[in-house]
């Protein structure tokens, strides 16, 4: 358990820019940051960060929240991991208390197989320097050239020959083995379990916090009936398809060079970082997909792919370059000299070398597919229409219509085709393209859409709910501000919100009964009670995730983060200034929606009454039901004579 003044430092040291600005590219609007969502794919910006607000608000899923919010949404972490994250990051010291035999056994799944990956890797770690791991394993790390701070960096390491090993020490620190068997670990076949990774060097896969995710090995003896790379089975921490490795190490660099270079292997990320080009990812040695796609684009719409001088593995992984044109990015291509991969080249030449290479040999995905499919269709008209198509068919994904045209003028001049039936093949394409995803839409599974936040929502609340959520956000943004107010007799008299609304509340004995609502104001009120400073900072920090969640929503529009400016003839006034007027009609709408419940329900409870013919329950009904409608007309004059229609 992490103690409230450890919580507060947290807090106050944790620049949410800066933390949500490692896994989103952020831009300066005025005095907020916007950028694509990570939550959801998408081509114009809604995700806002508000730094004076410390807090996010992603317009296009309802998310938002603070920045351990953001770690908890994004990374999936616990409370307490976001906590530990950001202590880390911020250098914090964290002094927890001894969690019980119940704390622990209520941590979830996901953390635990997390903890057994951290365990792993430290495991692993430590054997590459035992007797057996510096023979076999560092030999060959240290064959490929790799220094000891870029083996510690990666956290690289060895798993023992000896086929359970791991398993048994993993056993003997008192984790259990079905945890082993699920993050892949161990397997286990007849009622016996064995090491996965056993007699293998071992590359660690981090997820964009730099938790361990899963694992790579490869074989380190001579057998053909042997893979040499094997990977960590998917589990529920660990999607092959929706991890790029070396993105936790690549972040910064490829925002701060606004470009991200794309390879194949583990070896080349590595290689390249320690000759100083940390702009790097590799999609593992597998296809790329839409989701690792989707990663680069929330740090850059630039892209080069490195090829090696293999000209049939370059035709065989060439789709991956329409998925990455088809979602907006910017693609170049480099194509390495024979007989060399980014390994390789890398550790032939420094930074600047390398540098200074793709510079000179980068060209854009028309020029290179046109040269690389060129060679066989020179002669054949059949094998050139075919180029065309294929060069059409690339051109065509690409979202935006300028880009089109310039790739087609381009594609016009490499390959003598007349530009106007390369438009014409281009629209047949994309009009195809439109009609099979109308058709994919009419049978898809809505529910693969939903919203699965476990956050309630209260961005859209009930309309019976309208008048509660404005009094409990007036509540929490203005909470000591002053104004002036009516004290009968032509005599006036100052007052905060909280003091007036509360007197009000009280007064009528009025209650809330959305239960998110409810749950705030009595925190508004135990706050009042010990004398402490009542903010939205309260609350966007507060370690419940769905009062932080709905206080974001409350303070949060759909057009911008900061206040509502209202234009008056010749100035503009802030809803701050208005407050005279916002506050007492807040209060009334309260009573009216209170009102109009009781009118609702003492309606049926005299149909009820009537039924039973009941004449004194009768009697008494229709007495109140009177006191009410005189209430309610009272309230509508308060409220500027607005037609007040009684629900059904």
């Amino acid at each position: 358990m992490i103690d409230k003044a450890t919580i507060e430092r947290i807090f106050a040291a944790a620049d949410i820019v800066e933390v949500i600005g490692e896994f989103v590219s952020l831009k300066k609007t005025g005095q907020n940051f916007r950028g694509l969502s990570p939550f959801k794919n998408e081509k114009t910006p809604s995700f806002f960060v508000s730094p004076s607000k410390g807090i996010f608000k992603c317009f296009s899923t309802g998310k938002g929240g603070n920045v351990v919010t953001f770690l908890m949404e994004n990374e999936k972490l616990s409370y307490p991991d976001a906590l530990h994250y950001l202590a880390r990051k911020y250098n914090i010291e964290i002094v927890e208390k001894e969690e019980t035999a119940e704390e622990k056994e209520l941590k979830n799944e996901r953390e635990s197989l997390l903890a057994v990956n951290q365990f792993a890797c430290q495991y692993f770690s430590e054997v590459l320097y035992s007797q057996e791991g510096k023979a076999i394993g560092l030999s060959y790390f240290n064959e490929r050239g790799f220094r000891e701070d870029t083996i510690h960096k990666f956290q690289l390491g060895y798993a023992r020959e000896d086929k359970n090993a791991f398993t048994r020490t993993a056993l003997d620190k008192s984790y259990k083995s079905d945890y082993l068997v699920k993050t892949g670990l161990s397997i286990q076949r007849e009622n016996q379990s064995y090491d996965r990774f056993h007699g293998r060097v071992i590359f660690p896969i981090h997820g964009l916090s730099g938790q361990i995710l899963g694992f790579a090995g490869r074989v380190m003896r001579t057998d053909d009936k042997v893979a040499k790379y094997i990977n960590s089975p998917e589990s529920e921490i660990y999607h092959k398809s929706d991890v790029l490795y070396g993105l936790f190490f690549a972040r910064q660099a490829v925002l701060k060079n606004d470009k991200c270079y794309l390879v194949e292997g583990y070896t080349d990320v590595i290689s390249m970082h320690q000759a100083g080009i940390e702009n790097v990812v590799a999609s593992s040695g597998t296809s790329l997909t839409l989701n690792q796609i989707r990663l680069i684009k929330r740090f850059t719409h630039n892209v080069t792919i490195l090829y090696d001088g293999d000209e049939a593995g370059i035709k065989a992984s060439v789709r991956g370059i329409d998925l990455l044109l088809e979602e907006g990015l910017n693609v170049r291509v480099v194509l390495l000299p024979m007989q060399e991969d980014p390994d390789s080249f890398a550790r032939k030449n420094n930074a600047q070398a390398f540098a200074n290479f793709i510079l000179a040999n980068e060209t854009d995905f028309i020029t290179f597919k046109t040269n690389l499919l060129r060679g066989d269709a020179e002669k054949d008209p059949l094998k050139k229409a075919s180029l065309i198509t294929e060069i059409v068919r690339s051109i065509s994904v690409i979202p935006e219509s300028i880009m089109r045209s310039v790739y087609i003028r381009e594609c016009s001049k490499l390959l003598d085709v007349d530009e106007k039936l390369l438009y014409s093949e281009t629209a047949r394409f994309r009009r195809n393209r439109y009609e099979q995803k109308v058709k994919q839409a009419d049978v898809r599974d809505f529910s693969a859409h939903a919203d699965t936040s476990p956050t309630p929502r209260i961005e859209h609340v009930p309309d019976k709910y309208s008048a509660e959520k404005e009094v409990i956000r007036l509540l929490i943004l203005y909470p000591e501000k002053r104004f002036v107010i009516d004290a009968g007799e032509g005599s006036e008299t100052e007052t905060t919100v909280l003091e007036y609304m509360l007197n009000e509340i009280k007064q009528d004995e009025l209650e809330f009964h959305h239960p998110v609502f409810n749950r705030l104001f009595q925190e508004i009120i135990t706050c009042r009670d010990q004398n402490g400073l009542i903010s939205d900072q309260l609350f966007i920090k507060h370690p419940d995730e769905t009062l932080a969640q709905a206080v974001v929503d409350l303070i949060t529009s759909a057009y911008d983060l900061s206040k509502i400016w209202k234009r008056r003839e010749n100035y503009f006034e802030t809803e701050e200034m208005r407050l005279k007027e916002i506050v007492p009609e807040a209060i009334l709408a309260f009573k009216n929606e209170k009102v109009m419940k009781l009118l609702k329900e003492t309606e049926a409870d005299l149909r009820h009454a009537q039924e039973q013919k009941n004449e004194e329950r009768i009697q008494a009904l229709q007495v109140k039901y009177i006191v009410l409608n005189n209430l309610k007309i009272n309230l509508s004059k308060g409220l500027g004579d607005r037609i007040i229609v009684t629900p059904s």
